[in-house]
């Protein structure tokens, strides 16, 4: 398509020649002619002076380019909109391989892809353009929402309930038992079945290989709009609030409340039985063993403010020195104190 008809599919202002034929999208570095790309990032200023992108999408208000530029109120979502129309995913036609299996009284909406050595089992709901990948296991009396993903070997597991729009990465597992045991008097421990239900609300996207768990009672639910990423552990009984951030490798214990627009960055350790108020941010690496208010910025273990576990970070970095120079002063004390000492009874504490 022309540059002018981009611009008008993704609500840009255009600066430059209209009529250049645009035919993909690419980084600054690695863009040629016939590509857009896209600019938002002071650090890639140099690359923004050499590349040979056609375009650039960048912000209304940024300065003047050399090159042919793309001005929008959000760039990073018209560049967003700019992959999807040129490296969209191809969506596989509609029909049952012949190698899966469907039980007889499951539900199967319109147009659904199923892929090789796919199961579903008796009792499941399957609405209308689901895609199911290869390998992808459903179990009994769980349902998925209309126009959801599951890329290979997804397994959702019995009575869970997926959303409209939903995206699970390769190898989630919604609906994996709870870890939950007592311990006997002989040491052993008994398991307590776990058997209620994980619901996964509408646009929830689940990246690869993240395990949420049911529980014995109640239900684990992510809330519409959450965004999580790979590797990330959701314990029975949690409740992630809507259009929440989790990214790699967070781990939430049992029974925690997660509010509204939560951000836990990664590898954020989440205590059992807590709450997490809306709008809360977890820097990198936080352990959290106790609630957080809402609209709080924490960071370190245990978890603190943020502005005060900088301001600590930066005395642990002096430690060292801070040490050197407490010995070197108790070094001079104790050689005051004997000075003292040979010249008479009286000291000066």
């Amino acid at each position: 398509m022309t540059l002018r008809e981009l611009a008008e599919r993704l609500g840009c202002r255009l600066e430059g020649d209209g009529a250049i034929e645009i035919t993909g999208v690419a980084g600054l570095e690695d863009a040629g002619p016939g590509d857009v790309s896209f600019f938002a990032n002071p650090r890639y200023a140099a690359a923004l002076k050499t590349t040979r992108a056609s375009a650039v999408i960048v912000a209304e208000d940024g300065a003047p380019l050399e090159v042919t530029a793309l001005r929008a109120a959000k760039p990073y979502l018209a560049f967003a909109e700019a992959l999807e129309l040129f490296t969209g995913d191809a969506v596989p036609p509609p029909g049952v391989d012949p190698s899966s299996i469907v039980a007889a009284d499951a539900f199967v909406g319109a147009d659904v892809s199923i892929g090789s050595f796919v199961v579903i089992a008796p009792g499941a709901r399957i609405g209308d353009r689901v895609v199911l990948h290869p390998h992808v296991v459903i179990g009994a009396g769980a349902s998925i929402g209309n126009d959801s993903i599951l890329y290979p070997h997804v397994s959702v597991r019995e009575r869970s309930v997926i959303g409209a729009r939903v995206i699970l990465q390769d190898g989630v597992v919604i609906g994996s038992d709870g870890y939950g045991f007592v311990p006997l008097t002989d040491g052993t421990h008994r398991k307590i079945p776990q058997r209620a239900r994980v619901v996964v609300e509408d646009d929830v996207e689940i990246g690869a290989n993240t395990t949420i768990d049911r529980p014995a009672v109640g239900e684990t639910r992510i809330e519409a709009g959450t965004k999580i990423d790979n590797l990330v552990q959701i314990a029975h009984g949690v409740r992630v609030g809507a259009h929440s951030l989790l990214a790699a490798q967070v781990g939430i214990a049992g029974s925690v409340t997660l509010g509204q627009h939560v951000t836990l960055a990664g590898q954020v350790g989440v205590a059992g039985h807590l709450t997490i108020g809306d709008h809360v941010i977890a820097t990198a690496q936080t352990g959290i063993p106790s609630s957080v208010e809402a609209n709080s910025v924490v960071s370190g273990y245990p978890a603190m403010p943020n502005r005060e576990w900088v301001a600590s970070s930066a005395v642990v970095r002096r430690l060292p020195e801070l040490r050197r120079q407490l010995l070197a002063l108790i070094r001079r004390l104790d050689a005051l104190e004997a000075r003292i000492g040979e010249d008479g009874p009286e000291r000066v504490d």
